[in-house]
């Protein structure tokens, strides 16, 4: 029996497993619509590559942008590999693709349900490739504020 370095490499497996979690819960909605309350906050990072998002949202949030999947929105498809979604901003509906590996956070404030992905720095301090760290977080805060709209510093260190 040899002795390797290799170790489980939980943050990957936890990272796979939220994915699949935002997946099964997309899917979900997409057969059966919003149930209840439920609605999603989902930040996600907007120069990933796979992203597609039209010209003008991602000059307007150049790396980051948070949607909001509640009342107003169209054509959600479901994959393996993310989910497409028409959304409306102000008059204007327009077709987003993201991809599970861009998302940043997944909040349902509606059961104070968060999921923040936060990436890992490489040994060498160099930016991380895929795996990211999974941080499950419910919030009672969320249901003191009278607004609509949760701020996601909050899921913030």
């Amino acid at each position: 029996m040899s002795i390797t370095n290799q170790s489980i490499d939980y943050g990957n497996l936890m990272h796979k497993a939220m994915r699949g979690l935002i997946l099964e819960v997309l899917t979900d909605v997409c057969s059966k619509g919003l149930p209840g309350n439920h609605h999603f906050f989902i930040t996600f990072d907007t120069m990933h590559p796979d992203v597609e998002i039209a010209d003008w949202l991602s000059d307007r949030y150049p790396g980051e942008m948070t949607i909001v999947i509640q009342h107003q929105y169209e054509s959600l498809k479901v994959t393996n590999q993310g989910f497409s979604i028409t959304l409306s901003f102000g008059d204007k509906f327009e077709p987003l693709y993201v991809p599970y590996n861009a998302i940043k956070t997944f909040v349902d404030p509606s059961v104070e349900f968060g999921l923040r992905f936060e990436a890992q720095e490489k040994e060498d301090g160099s930016a991380p490739e895929a795996p990211m760290d999974v941080m499950v977080e419910p919030k009672k805060e969320m249901h003191k504020k009278d607004a609509d709209i949760v701020s996601l510093d909050q899921f913030r260190k």
